[in-house]
């Protein structure tokens, strides 16, 4: 080869070097893959960029040899016996070029690394290791599950709910509305002994982050799903990273840049005990091959209002943080030690002691820290349960309780059948003790997604069912049905439900007529109290707690109110509210 040829050669290299390099950072920019050859993505990113500068190259070759690519590879020359738009090719193949032929050995490599991986890292070859990633501890119902009268330790509000109860929240603020929206994503946490759903606010779009993107966001939505109500917490250092920021200032970007080799999981916002906010962000690795049996090793805590963040390993993470470990991760990896324990061939053929996770899971508080639950099926027959287990999110811990009943969603149609008139619609159930009896609770939700009922249903025998308009009351209706059914004693305690009002008894409620000119929201000792001021001068409160529907009162709205005074002059409480139609 002469020198020239060999200059020329060099120069292409270069040049479709330096254009490929320039695509490969842009292309990364925008979509953020990890750079770890434990995910089968890396290895097809391999082949894309391999293939782009071969295209990339053929092209400059051409150009360079002005339409002619000499020395093997794809010859084009031109044949000017007949011009069509100026030009007219004709393309034979006649070899490869050198960076023809090394492209696509590389390619060639890739796709066998990434089908061996896949193979040899797949449940066929490796179902000892993806049985025995989780350890599980058969535990005693009745003792780690004490007998309760009051729910305050589950989440019985699902996030459709939540969500619905948030914006409520953030509609109520005009003044941030206009800018910003509530992520859909709620996260369920443990926030001082009680259990929370948090979201940040998020830009409402890309000219919002523009006009806004200096301040920030601002707070961001707590709604608590035992008492049903929302609160919007604002920040005294707002949120500069967010996902729907853009550029430099997505969170997304921000941790790839800062973690470029980490397989992400989840992120998930989260506030610790002093109500700053951060981001969990849940990193994976392989313990079976390659690519299988991705589970968490690493978790990254990320503040958002600065951009610092510090790695841990997965058994280091602070005891504040709630979600490490995703409900669809935990439920997965059990199911991987229930069908594969006994051999991946047992798996398909035979299935004996194979068992499986129900479809969904809810969440239960124990000693600081939140909890999955779902319920525990044979592969075979799924009518019914064989037992549930407990999954703590941050440690990955499991407890298996073995316990013969109906599987949640018998319980769910149960309890919706109990109200069919209604037309309700059942949240997936927790698991409580109640006088002993295994039982499910849940929420019973209207087409708007609020809570209208509550329902238990027997685990055991799932036509036993009992509903009520608050916790208590239901408790107490399901006592009485199973005392009349000689399920428990006559003894049983039975405490039951407050007035009606959520005051004292002797307290007269007179029907008012009122026209609101101002809605406010705010919170007092914990609970969250609705404000109407009327177009009078006159201040009428209610709890929300007690009656959520009050979100739905606007300003201008004519309501027929039922209100008491107060032991503050031109403050009056009131309980039930109905839209006053005019005669």
């Amino acid at each position: 080869m002469s020198d020239n040829k060999k200059h020329s050669d060099l120069f292409c290299n270069i040049i479709s070097a330096v254009i490929t390099l320039a695509f490969i950072a842009v292309h990364f920019y925008i979509s953020l893959p990890a750079i770890n050859i434990h995910t089968a993505g890396f290895w097809f990113l391999l082949i894309f960029y391999t293939a782009v500068y071969m295209a990339i190259s053929a092209v400059i070759r051409a150009i360079n040899t002005g339409g002619r690519i000499a020395g093997g590879g794809w010859s084009v020359e031109q044949n000017r016996a007949g011009r069509r738009f100026g030009k007219s090719v004709d393309i034979s193949l006649t070899g490869f070029h050198p960076v023809t032929k090394a492209g696509l050995a590389i390619i060639a490599l890739c796709f066998l690394i990434v089908i061996l991986g896949e193979i040899f890292s797949s449940a066929i070859f490796r179902a000892g290791t993806y049985s025995s990633v989780i350890n599980i501890q058969t535990a005693d119902f009745d003792e780690d599950m004490p007998e309760t009268n009051e729910i305050t330790d589950i989440a019985l509000m699902d996030t459709d709910s939540a969500r619905i109860i948030g914006n409520r929240a953030l509609g109520n603020l005009s003044d941030v509305v206009s800018q910003y929206e509530v992520s859909t994503q709620y996260t369920q946490i443990n926030y001082k002994d009680t259990p929370q759903k948090v979201a940040n606010l998020e830009y409402n779009g890309f000219f919002k982050w523009i006009n806004n993107k200096s301040k920030g966001v601002p707070g961001y939505i707590m709604v608590d799903p035992v008492k049903n109500v929302a609160n919007y917490v604002k920040l005294e250092k707002a949120l500069k990273y967010v996902p729907s920021a853009y550029f430099n200032e997505n969170l997304y970007r921000e941790l790839r840049f800062s973690y470029p080799t980490k397989i992400f999981d989840s992120c998930y916002f989260e506030i610790n005990e002093e109500g700053n906010p951060y981001y969990i962000v849940s990193c994976l690795a392989p313990k079976a091959g390659l690519f299988g049996a991705m589970d968490v090793s690493e978790v990254i805590i990320f503040d958002p209002c600065d951009g610092t963040s510090e790695l841990y390993s997965v058994g280091d993470v602070p005891q504040w943080v709630d979600i490490v470990y995703t409900g669809d991760l935990a439920s997965r990896k059990y199911n991987w030690y229930g069908t594969l324990s006994g051999g991946f061939i047992n798996s398909l053929i035979g299935q004996k002691d194979c068992k499986q996770t129900t479809d969904d899971y809810g969440y239960i508080m124990i000693d600081d820290d939140v909890w999955y639950y779902t319920g525990i099926t044979s592969v075979i027959s799924d009518e019914s349960n064989i037992g549930f287990i407990l999954t703590n999110a941050r440690t990955g811990q499991y407890k298996y309780y073995p316990m013969v009943g109906a599987e949640e969603h018998s319980a769910m149609a149960a309890a919706e059948g109990e109200v069919q008139e209604k037309g309700y619609a059942a949240s997936f159930p927790c698991l409580i003790n109640v006088a002993d009896e295994a039982t499910y609770i849940l929420v019973l939700k209207d087409n708007n997604g609020l809570v209208k009922l509550y329902a238990l249903v027997n685990v055991e025998n799932y036509s036993f069912v009992a509903t009520g308009e608050s916790q208590a009351e239901a408790i107490a209706a399901y006592k009485k049905l199973l005392i009349s059914n000689n399920i428990i004693s006559e003894d049983t305690e039975i405490i039951e439900d407050v007035p009606e009002d959520g005051g004292e008894p002797d307290i007269e409620y007179v029907e008012t007529n009122v026209t609101v000119k101002e809605v406010r929201f705010a919170a007092v000792d914990g609970s969250t109290f609705i404000y109407l001021i009327s177009e009078d001068g006159r201040l009428y409160k209610s709890e929300v707690a007690e009656n959520e529907t009050v979100m739905l009162i606007e300003a201008g709205m004519e309501l027929k109110l039922y209100a008491a005074e107060s032991e503050t002059e031109n403050v009056y409480v009131f309980k039930n509210w109905e839209v006053r139609v005019n005669e």
